[in-house]
């Protein structure tokens, strides 16, 4: 039995039938990963620098502060408990090793981009990391260098969809001229290839999941304490850390929160005391039942010239790579996948960083269509916004590119407005669970986000005369939302009404359609207000659009007999 799925030319591919046919039962492996960091680390007897500032030298110092009641005091035993029992478990000098080995670690990271705006997330990556990028040949993929202890950083870019470390990667690969030959290439490449650093870099990466995942359900559990306050004695896990929170003074909950010493706190009062238990019993597990990796292979092939499918370049390098790891194949729930980029003479092999593509980060209530907010971001950075800029996206939709705008660009003012009640419905529960999201993270509450929502008519906007800097929108393509007929009236109008509340001289716009034609047409007629300064060609599901940055020119709005007779809802 073969299992193949496939859509296009990308193919995922367990393989059973080849891979178990003539291969010898795969023999116990066991994948246990390097001790984690953060995990079974010898503790420090001095405080952090914050805590000795204020005149704390050790940890019996800090305990001294509040009164010493029944519970303290258990927290207090359970917690020296749980700090010797660590400094047992793993050898000081195998952990910081392992953990400098990594920190001095410079890999290659391969990102995948909404087409068209692969120069726009290269600015993001030289901005942010300082990294400079390689634009591939393959649209939609840019490529760049950091060291390992920047890969939370990438994590955050706003501008890419998926990231893999790349563990090799060929310019000119010559493929044979016969199937069977450029197949058996593919089978002898997996044991030639360098995949030490990369499988470290993946174990890293997945070690950072899964503390984000814990940190996560730990502020979820705190909150629910918060909730039940005062009721039950019981001394937990919970308990305690209800209890350090409780010890410690708002100063230092923030500086407790401060990325670059939480690791070295969380040794003392932080994450492994309120999960000792569940460790421990992890750690038995691995200890008592080793696991085989399981993984499967992903073939991403683009050109002509190739004389085999990407099912079966994937069939056979992951058969390939089943024999050299001794890994367990999987389609669904598998641990490592392994990429596979053809592109013409191009061929890229990676590991997988991302379960699910970054773009969906703001959205919980979607529409029918919603913009990927990758794509909103590439589209607000096209427009370059400057502090205390209002921008406004009158056909909002769900409320993806305000939503973004709000997040990156917190110093300006965002407003969203859809002519339709459910779109508008929509945006607003989307901004809520946003900012519900945001006091989460920042366990605190918060002065709410600089957007709002409104229910309007595009071609009548309630806004003043040259009060607007930026608007940002995705105009209907007259598919899944209204008609190519309706456009004919709807686009003049708009570009109209935008040109009346966009500031004269300054003001910009970014308008992404498919109808290119009817929108053509509709711009032709508006030169003496908006001028198109640059054109970004982009694929949205298959369908070839366009993202116009257009500029306000400097003559005024002129309210002639004609256009007021014109302006209204052109439907």
């Amino acid at each position: 039995m073969s299992l193949i799925t496939k859509t296009g030319d990308r193919a995922c591919v367990s393989g059973f039938a080849r891979w178990t046919t003539g291969t010898p039962a795969a023999s116990a492996y066991c994948a246990r990963s390097t001790p984690q960091p953060g995990h079974g680390t010898t503790p420090s007897t001095q405080l952090p620098l914050y805590f000795r500032f204020r005149g704390w030298d050790s940890l019996r110092d800090l305990r001294n502060i509040a009164k010493m009641s029944d519970i303290q005091e258990a927290t207090n035993k359970l917690l020296d408990v749980n700090l010797h029992e660590n400094q047992k478990s793993v050898p000081v000098t195998k952990e910081n090793g392992t953990k400098n080995e990594s920190e001095h670690l410079h890999i290659t990271i391969g990102a995948t981009v909404p087409t068209g705006f692969e120069q726009t997330a290269a600015g993001e990556i030289k901005e942010k990391l300082g990294s400079s990028c390689k634009i591939s040949k393959d649209r939609g993929k840019i490529y760049f260098d950091i060291s390992v202890e920047s890969l939370a950083q990438v994590h955050c870019l706003r501008s890419v969809d998926n990231l893999f470390v790349v563990v090799e990667e060929f310019k000119d690969f010559q493929f044979k001229q016969t199937k069977e030959e450029a197949l058996k290439d593919f089978e002898d490449l997996a044991g030639k290839l360098p995949w030490s650093d990369p499988l470290k870099v993946w174990e890293i990466n997945t070690c950072f999941k899964k503390k984000k995942t814990k940190r996560k359900k730990m502020s979820q559990n705190s909150n629910k304490e918060k909730i039940d306050n005062g009721q039950g004695d019981k001394l937990d896990g919970r308990d305690i850390r209800g209890f350090t929170d409780s010890a410690l003074d708002s100063h230092i909950l923030d500086y407790y929160e401060n990325p670059a010493i939480k690791e070295e706190i969380s040794t003392l009062v932080g994450d492994d005391l309120a999960s000792s238990k569940d460790e421990t019993d992890e750690h038995l597990k691995e200890e008592t039942a080793p696991q085989v990796l399981k993984f499967r292979v992903t073939c991403n092939r683009a050109g002509e010239k190739h004389c085999f499918t990407s099912n079966e370049a994937a069939r056979d390098f992951g058969g390939a790579v089943q024999d050299h790891f001794k890994w367990k194949a999987d389609m669904t729930n598998f641990d490592v996948e392994v990429l596979l980029n053809i592109h013409d003479n191009e061929v890229v092999v990676g590991i997988a960083l991302t379960e699910e593509s970054l773009h969906r980060r703001n959205i919980t209530n979607f529409g029918p269509t919603t913009l990927r907010s990758t794509l909103a971001y590439g589209m607000l950075r096209l427009c370059a916004p400057q502090p205390t800029d209002i921008i406004v996206d009158p056909m909002c939709g769900t409320g993806a590119i305000p939503i973004e705008g709000a997040t990156e660009w917190s110093n300006c003012y965002h407003i969203a407005g859809d002519n339709s009640p459910l779109a508008v419905k929509r945006a607003a529960n989307n901004i809520s669970s946003l900012l519900t999201k945001s006091q989460v993270k920042e366990s605190k509450s918060s002065w709410g986000l600089p957007i709002d929502a409104v229910q309007w008519d595009s071609c009548n906007l309630p806004l003043r005369t040259g009060s607007v800097d930026i608007i940002v929108t995705d105009m209907p393509f007259g598919k899944r939302m209204g008609s190519k007929k309706r456009n004919w009236n709807l686009y003049p109008a708009c570009l109209r009404e935008m040109s009346r509340v966009c500031r004269p001289g300054t003001g910009r716009a970014v308008l992404l359609t498919q109808d290119k034609k009817c929108f053509a047409k509709a711009l032709s007629g508006m030169g003496h207000v908006w001028r198109k300064v640059h054109t970004v060609w982009v694929n949205i599901g298959g369908l070839h659009a366009a993202v116009y940055l257009l500029k306000r020119t400097p003559q005024a709005f002129v309210h002639s007999s004609d256009q007021e007779g014109e302006r209204g809802t052109p439907w």
